[in-house]
This record gives structure tokens, C-alpha cells and sequence, in this order.
């Protein structure tokens, strides 16, 4: 073999490599993809059974049903109306309740319409405040229970009202 023919074998040999390895990433990745859908998003493009999406919500008001052992039912509904019942079996978050936002991961059972969930995340609203804080806050009158804080500029309307109030109590 020439110099040249070795230099191309080289370059071909890496340029081999590097497709393969490309492919390998792209296949691991298309395994591991878990598209997200709200229920809405499900009327118009429904999935196969037993294919791995993500569906996210509100959880439904009144809805949580716990069954024996951890399994628990609810609904997943979204602003649209729709809902989707789910099963899952586990230890659910903290976090979790109605009315609030969670994301679950899993499939369509085959000839049903109940989403097996294997994975529940609950998503927390904004308003967390630590308890010393809040405290601090709620003595000042610039937390409601329930409502967090109030935004910057209520904040200020707030000690005014209160200041206010003050002068005005004998």
C-alpha cells in the first residue's frame, strides 16, 4: 500500500466510526423520547397504545381514588375540558393533590382509555414562601394565606392601607 492509500483507509475507517457512533446516539435517543400532551392535545392526536408519552394537567377536582395496596386513580384534565383517567401505582409526591399540576409518565393500556402511569411528578405552584418568611410577611400584612405574597406594587398600596388604618384606630 501507498502513502496515499493509507491516508484514504484511515479517513474512511474514522469516517465509519464516526457514522456509527451517529447512529447509535440517534437509535438510544429515539428509544428514550417521551413526547408531552395535555389531555386536549390527545382528542386531536391520538397515540397507539403502548406507546411512552408524557401527559401533563391539573389533577381533577375530586377525583383521586385510592385503591388497594398504592395503586391510586385520578383524572389529568387541562383548560380544554378534557380528561384523561390515570392509574398509577407508587408512592405519589408530596406535592401531589387536586387541583394541581402534574406530569405523568407512561402508556395507553391496550383497549382502554386509562393512561398506566410509571412515573408522577408534581409541578409546585410560585407562591412557595419559607414559613419564617412568610411570617415575617403576614406580621407586616403582605401575605394573605393562601395567596402568597402580594406583587411589588400592592405590596407598597398595602402598608399604606395599613398605615393608614392605624392612624385611624383610636
Amino acid at each position: 500500500m501507498t502513502r496515499k492509500q493509507k491516508r484514504l483507509a484511515v479517513i474512511a475507517g474514522g469516517m465509519s466510526f464516526i457514522l456509527v457512533a451517529v447512529l447509535l446516539v440517534m437509535f438510544a435517543f429515539s428509544q428514550s423520547v417521551a413526547y408531552f400532551y395535555m389531555p386536549g392535545d390527545l382528542v386531536s392526536n391520538p397515540v397507539a397504545p403502548g406507546t411512552r408519552i408524557r401527559l401533563g394537567g391539573l389533577v381533577g377536582e375530586g377525583s383521586v381514588l385510592r385503591g388497594e395496596g398504592s395503586v391510586v386513580r385520578f383524572a389529568v384534565t387541562d383548560p380544554s375540558g378534557q380528561i384523561v383517567n390515570v392509574r398509577y401505582q407508587g408512592i405519589l409526591p408530596d406535592l401531589f393533590r387536586e387541583g394541581q399540576g402534574v406530569v405523568t409518565e407512561g402508556s395507553f393500556e391496550t383497549g382502554s382509555n386509562v393512561f398506566t402511569a410509571d412515573t408522577v411528578l408534581a409541578k409546585h405552584d410560585e407562591t412557595y414562601m419559607p414559613k419564617d418568611v412568610a411570617d415575617r410577611l403576614k406580621a407586616q400584612g403582605l401575605w394573605e394565606e393562601g395567596k402568597g405574597a402580594a406583587p411589588q406594587g400592592q405590596q407598597a398600596r398595602a402598608q399604606e392601607t395599613k398605615a393608614e388604618e392605624t392612624k385611624a384606630t383610636p
